[in-house]
C-alpha cells in the first residue's frame, strides 16, 4: 500500500532547502553570514512571482472571453484573484524590512562574489510586467532591458510580450460597457447635440467646476476621452466607460466593476511602493556605486519607478471628476437596470 501524502515530500522540501549555496562558502572565499538571508529573500521573491503570474494568467483568460456580465461570477473571480495579487505585493514590500536588517558593511562582505548576477536579471519579473500590460515602448532603459540575460531567457520574454495582457483584457471589457448608449440619455438631446449625449452634458458641467488654472484640463478631457485614435494604452471609449464606473460607483451593479478598477490601481501602487523601497535600500547599501549587473544602480531604478506605471491612464481619470452632486442623474430605467434584482 503506497504511503499517504507526506508533508515533507508534498512540498519537495529536499529540493527547496538544498537550494541555498552561498558563493562566500566556496573554497578560497571568506564566509559571509548574511548571504544566506540575501539568497532566501530573493528566492522568496521568485516563488511569489510565480504565484502572481499564475493568478494574472487566469484573470487574463477570464477577460479574453467574448462576453462578461458586470454582475457575474467571472468578474467576481477576476476581482478576487487580483486582490490576492495586491496582498502578495504587500508581502514583497514588507520583505525589504527583513533584508534591511543587513547592514551595508555586511552586504559588502559578499557583494563582489555576486558579479555579474543581479536582480535585474529576474526573468519572471520581466514576464510579469509584460503580462500586466507594460509594453516595450513604455520601458525605461530599453537598450539595457535584455542585455544582461541569457539568450533562452530573452526569447522567453519576447514570447511573453506577444501574449494577451491584462491591460488588453480590461480594455476589451470596458469597450463592451453598455450603459453609455444614447438611448438611455435621450432626454438630454438638444438641437445641436445628437450623439454622446451623456458626455456632452457632463463636459458642460465639468467645465463650470474648473479653476482658471485648470482650464487645460478641458482640452485634456477632449483629447484623452474623445480622440479619433487612442493616444494612451486604453481606447478612448474604454476610458469613458471607466470614468462612468468611477462616477456612479455607488450604484449596486457598479460595485464590482469599480472594485476591479481600484484593484488595478492598487497593483500599480504596490509595484511603485516596492520600487521606491528598493531605490532607498540600494542607496542605503551602495550609495552611488553601480549595480552588480552593471546598471547605474539607484538612478536606473528611479527611471523605472517614474515610467513603469502600467495603469496610469486610469489614475488620470480623477482629473476629470467633480462633486457627485453635480453629475447628471441617472435616468429611471437605467438606474433600475443597475440595481440588483
Amino acid at each position: 500500500m503506497p504511503f499517504p501524502v507526506y508533508y515533507h515530500d508534498y512540498l519537495q522540501l529536499d529540493k527547496i532547502l538544498d537550494a541555498q549555496h552561498p558563493e562566500s562558502d566556496l573554497p578560497g572565499n571568506n564566509p559571509a553570514h548574511d548571504e544566506m538571508l540575501f539568497i532566501i529573500i530573493h528566492q522568496s521573491y521568485e516563488i511569489w512571482f510565480k504565484q502572481i503570474l499564475f493568478e494574472v494568467a487566469s484573470v487574463i483568460t477570464v477577460f479574453d472571453a467574448n462576453q462578461i456580465s458586470d454582475n457575474s461570477n467571472q468578474l467576481q473571480l477576476a476581482s478576487h484573484r487580483l486582490n490576492r495579487v495586491v496582498e502578495i505585493l504587500k508581502v514583497l514590500v514588507h520583505q525589504i524590512d527583513v533584508l534591511e536588517t543587513m547592514t551595508p558593511m555586511e552586504f559588502m562582505e559578499f557583494r563582489d562574489y555576486l558579479r555579474p548576477a543581479s536582480g535585474f536579471q529576474s526573468l519572471q519579473f520581466k514576464v510579469l510586467e509584460a503580462r500586466l500590460g507594460l509594453s516595450f515602448n513604455d520601458r525605461h532603459g530599453q537598450e539595457y532591458y535584455l542585455s544582461q540575460l541569457k539568450e533562452e531567457h530573452v526569447n522567453q520574454i519576447k514570447d511573453a510580450e506577444k501574449l494577451p495582457t491584462l491591460l488588453q483584457g480590461i480594455n476589451k471589457w470596458l469597450l463592451r460597457f453598455p450603459y453609455l448608449e444614447d438611448t438611455f440619455w435621450i432626454h438630454l438631446q438638444t438641437d445641436d447635440c445628437s450623439e454622446n449625449l451623456f458626455w456632452q452634458e457632463y463636459r458642460k458641467r465639468y467645465a463650470s467646476t474648473l479653476d482658471d488654472r485648470e482650464k487645460g484640463n478641458l482640452a485634456a478631457f477632449d483629447q484623452i476621452l474623445f480622440a479619433d485614435e487612442p493616444i494612451t494604452a486604453f481606447h478612448p471609449k474604454a476610458l469613458r466607460s471607466a470614468l462612468f464606473i468611477m462616477l456612479y460607483r455607488s450604484e449596486p451593479l457598479m460595485h464590482l466593476p469599480f472594485s476591479l478598477l481600484k484593484t488595478l490601481l492598487d497593483i500599480d501602487e504596490q509595484l511603485s511602493t516596492w520600487r521606491f523601497r528598493h531605490i532607498n535600500m540600494v542607496h542605503r547599501m551602495i550609495g552611488t556605486r553601480i549595480g552588480t549587473g552593471g546598471s547605474s544602480g539607484k538612478d536606473y531604478l528611479q527611471g523605472a519607478l517614474n515610467k513603469h506605471y502600467i495603469y496610469k491612464d486610469l489614475a488620470t481619470l480623477t482629473s476629470f471628476m467633480m462633486n457627485s452632486s453635480k453629475i447628471p442623474l441617472l435616468p429611471a430605467d437605467l438606474k433600475n437596470r443597475m440595481g440588483f434584482k
